[in-house]
């Protein structure tokens, strides 16, 4: 079965006690795709095509630059780039030479294609299906794991946006009874999280006030990574990492 496939992960990072354990997850995949990309996508016939289709997302093409493979990264997008190019000839002739519309064509529906263009990722496609798999994951081991259900107890909850995407495939996998019992749960924990980050970004605040310099930090030094990250997920920071066994 695949849940049993995928359940390690979302043990794995259960236990590292982070703020999201989906966050952890995300980034885990973020790193393993980077890497694929640049390596079999550059090498791969199958995954050659399908970034020459989709291309990266503004966010990971950052992440396959800081990666220090050039030569990969270049390839990749040379490719892209000849496929862009070749779709924009179609576009443009939608737009006959005397500069009136063709019949059917219209700016609005032209600007939509060139908004495709500028879209999709192969990155943000595979880490949003895994991820997909390991909620359901965790709403499996959630319904039939006593221990999980223990070290749930015991954590930080998630982050908003992941208690949206938990409570959305709730809704598919558990009864009504579970599905409000999970619930209750996942906000209970998130609003616990977020008054803890109310009262450390106060402080933090309050820190810069000179009256109050010479007292102790406690957990404030990083309210607002750890407020902002749990607001949209994690992006400022240490990242949550969960070390490979």
């Amino acid at each position: 079965m695949q849940y049993q496939q995928d359940t390690i992960p979302v043990w794995e990072a259960m236990e590292q006690k982070l703020p999201c354990p989906l966050c952890g997850l995300a980034h885990k995949l973020e790193q393993e795709m980077i890497n694929r990309t640049l390596g079999a996508s550059v090498m791969e016939p199958d995954e050659r095509i399908r970034f020459n289709r989709l291309g990266a997302c503004k966010r990971h093409q950052s992440m396959l630059f800081a990666a220090q493979n050039r030569l990969g990264h270049a390839l990749l997008i040379d490719s892209h780039l000849k496929e862009r190019r070749a779709a924009l000839v179609t576009v443009r002739a939608r737009i006959g030479k005397g500069g009136f519309l063709r019949r059917g064509a219209d700016l609005p529906g032209i600007a939509a294609t060139l908004q495709t263009m500028a879209s999709g990722c192969v990155v943000c496609d595979a880490v949003d299906a895994h991820m997909a798999r390991y909620r359901r994951t965790f709403l499996y081991l959630w319904k039939t794991s006593d221990a999980f259900r223990e070290a749930w107890q015991q954590s930080q909850g998630v982050c908003l946006p992941h208690a949206a995407a938990l409570l959305n495939d709730a809704a598919h996998m558990l009864s009504p009874q579970k599905q409000a019992q999970f619930a209750a749960e996942v906000l209970d924990r998130l609003s616990q999280q977020l008054e803890t980050d109310a009262k450390d970004l106060d402080w933090f605040t309050r820190k810069f006030d000179y009256r109050n310099q010479n007292e102790p930090w406690g957990n404030s030094k990083t309210a607002l990574e750890c407020a902002v990250n749990r607001l949209r997920g994690y992006c400022l920071g240490d990242p949550p990492s969960i070390p490979k066994k």
